[in-house]
């Protein structure tokens, strides 16, 4: 891809101090975007250096650089105002083409100083309200429509989270992009039977089993998984990756007993990204239960291993998976179970879906994310200069 040498200054909080959704995606957009565009440079701004392991092969790369305070603020209320206040004055002195706030949100006072493309993940603390303290809900809503309002362009990771800034913000449509996130690259290594042999080895899978990956909580709605885990045959296991958090995970764990499971979930936790593509790769089955998401990205990373889902409808997971997913209500044990028992049992049918999985998701290539994000970042450009 060819690029006219912008110099685009990005949030790198989250890239640097983050190793699960924000900060993930925040190093995926690094990665995939220098790669993309050697003659561009990429400054990651944030208020520390503290070092991450994952983020240190992309601070290798001529074209990326990470860009500290002086004197390094301790305390968040010094973190809030050199984001505020200090930010915009070292975009202006490092001659920044563009700002891109990754994780939802803009500096207060930087408009005017430089174009600005800020990426919305989802609304969710809007729709699941009971899952954050008001206060925390009030500044994410103050926070995301004003960045969302201010910036020159905003990113929504799905069509779903585009309506949802129209409807909820009043965000005008035309300035808005979807840009879907890919997968990580580990993701598109080849998987052999000895990585599959290591896993199983390691966590001590079972021969048969669904697996679902992220923090048991109420949105994600794992209860459904063992409701549905309890009308299946006894061989079928569930593999929970994620952590069990606060009254949600208790309410997991007295589940899994009331229903006779104990010897049928694996709860794992701290799995490197590394081992993710081939535990998917073991699994029959991926399961992902949630309510709502702004995407949906474990399944995205499921069928990108061969592994057909059931997913719920009702939000984006349509979007993530295509027809590499079967959908159920949310609510739905015995649809969940049936949905799952077909996957497991019929061979024709969990290749087919598995397969049209694998076309769906060449739309989630690091190409399309690399073109689509450059050509949001030429729009901005020429929307804040005329």
């Amino acid at each position: 891809m060819s690029d006219k040498g912008l110099k685009i200054g990005m949030d790198g909080k989250r890239a640097v101090a983050n190793n699960t959704g924000l900060g993930n995606y925040s190093r995926y957009a690094v990665n995939i975007l220098s790669a993309a565009y050697p003659g561009s440079e990429f400054v990651l701004y944030a208020p520390d250096d503290t070092d991450n392991e994952r983020l240190r092969p992309l601070l290798a790369r001529d074209n990326v650089s990470l860009c500290v305070p002086a004197l390094k603020p301790a305390w968040s209320v010094r973190k809030a105002f050199w984001r505020t206040f200090d930010l915009p004055l070292d975009l202006s002195r490092d001659n920044i083409d563009l700002y891109h706030g990754l994780s939802n949100e803009l500096p207060l006072t930087v408009k005017g100083v430089c174009p600005t493309v800020v990426t919305i993940h989802d609304i969710i603390y809007r729709r699941f309200p009971a899952d954050y303290g008001a206060i925390d809900r009030r500044l994410y809503d103050y926070k995301y429509s004003r960045s969302a309002r201010m910036a020159s362009r905003v990113i929504a990771i799905s069509e779903r989270t585009a309506a949802d800034l129209v409807a909820d913000y009043g965000i005008d449509p035309a300035k808005i992009d979807v840009v879907y996130q890919g997968v990580d690259p580990v993701f598109s290594l080849d998987i052999t039977t000895a990585d599959r042999q290591r896993v199983r080895q390691k966590y001590g899978l079972p021969e048969c089993f669904i697996i679902s990956v992220g923090t048991v909580s109420p949105r994600k709605n794992q209860l459904l998984a063992l409701q549905g885990l309890a009308r299946l045959p006894k061989p079928v296991q569930l593999v929970v990756v994620g952590r069990l958090s606060g009254d949600y995970g208790r309410r997991f764990r007295e589940a899994v007993a009331a229903l006779g499971l104990s010897q049928r979930v694996k709860c794992l936790t701290d799995v490197p990204m590394a081992d993710l593509p081939a535990l998917y790769s073991c699994a029959r089955v991926a399961s992902y239960t949630s309510r709502y998401e702004g995407f949906g990205l474990p399944v995205v990373e499921a069928l990108s291993c061969g592994t057909p889902v059931v997913a719920c409808s009702g939000s984006c997971l349509e979007e993530a998976g295509g027809e590499g997913a079967v959908y159920v209500h949310p609510d739905d044990a015995v649809a969940y179970a049936e949905a799952a028992a077909r996957l497991i049992d019929d061979t024709v049918a969990h290749d087919t879906v598995a397969g049209r999985g694998r076309r769906h998701i060449r739309r989630f290539s690091a190409e399309n994310f690399a073109r689509s994000t450059m050509t949001s970042y030429r729009k901005a450009i020429i929307d804040f200069m005329s």
